[in-house]
């Protein structure tokens, strides 16, 4: 079970998968850090050696912002933009996508579920 930037990642799982679970890291970020560290991509977490282990948590402490700091200067550059007024911004506050998708159909990850508008269903006759 090994820890690294405070997130215990799966260890069955080949190390360049395993590092995707660190907030920050993708798979090409996962690729150039076991690159660095001289460590095969196809071996499994269990099977890291804790020095191999040491080498790849020192590479991702010098040279990339990941989980809590990633997260809270995403967070902030949204803050920067609503507070600005910028178009991007007044979307991300309506809870709508910004990058210029539809949303007439196909925005429900960002709108959430679908709520129907207008009246009820008709409703059936009943037997007097």
């Amino acid at each position: 079970m090994a820890r690294i930037a405070g997130v215990v990642i799966p260890a069955e799982k080949q190390v360049h998968i395993a590092l995707t679970y660190i907030y920050g890291i993708g798979r090409k970020y996962s690729r150039d850090i076991l690159a660095a560290a001289n460590v095969e991509p196809t071996t499994r977490v269990k099977d890291l050696t804790e020095a191999e282990e040491q080498r790849i948590r020192e590479i991702i402490d010098q040279g990339y912002t990941v989980e809590g700091d990633s997260q809270r200067l995403v967070a902030n550059n949204i803050k920067r933009l609503r507070d600005i007024g910028a178009y991007r911004g007044l979307r991300h506050k309506a809870g709508l996508p910004t990058r210029g998708q539809r949303t007439r159909t196909n925005a429900r990850t960002r709108k959430g579920r679908a709520v129907a508008v207008g009246g009820a269903q008709p409703k059936a006759a009943s037997k007097t």
